[in-house]
């Protein structure tokens, strides 16, 4: 079982069962015990849709919000940013624990290959942005438009018109 607390200071417990498969199933069409079916696959589509993720998070607990009168709306409510990468790493744990003791290494490799894979691309976007010359890119496209204005031309003064 892995645990994650949202904004609101709630502490909920992933634990990823036949029943919760089943309710996740019943609840929103997602087999999460066939993880490669689907185009783009289930596990690609969990690890891009943040909407389908934390909605398959909250069927997981849903007997825990259900005990706590917590409604999807409320759940919703109280996961910012950093408490959906805490739900999102607790859920993938969960998954590859789930999967490792049904015996099915390649699924529990499979899912530690998705997460290493969104870990590498946030990585590999964020160097690329910091590696940009925005003032550089800026100068260039202006000084493409008609009049060649750049941020690092003089202002035009008050004897020559303005294009």
């Amino acid at each position: 079982m892995r645990a994650f607390t949202d904004s609101a200071g709630r502490t909920w417990t992933l634990s990823l069962t036949l029943d919760a498969a089943k309710r996740v199933r019943s609840l929103l069409d997602v087999d999460l015990l066939d993880l490669e079916n689907g185009d783009p696959p289930l596990l690609t589509r969990l690890g891009t849709d943040i909407i389908l993720l934390c909605d398959v998070v909250f069927a997981i607990v849903k007997p825990q919000a259900d005990s706590a009168g917590v409604s999807d709306e409320q759940f919703g409510a109280s996961l910012g940013g950093d408490v959906i990468l805490a739900a999102q790493t607790a859920f993938y744990e969960e998954l590859v624990d789930f999967f490792r003791k049904l015996g099915r290494s390649d699924l529990a490799r499979a899912v530690e290959a998705q997460k290493q894979m969104i870990e590498l691309t946030v990585k590999g976007i964020e160097t690329k942005i910091d590696g940009l010359d925005i003032e550089g890119e800026v100068d260039a496209i202006l000084a493409e438009t008609p009049g060649g204005l750049s941020p690092s031309s003089p202002a035009p003064s008050e004897s020559t018109p303005a294009p």
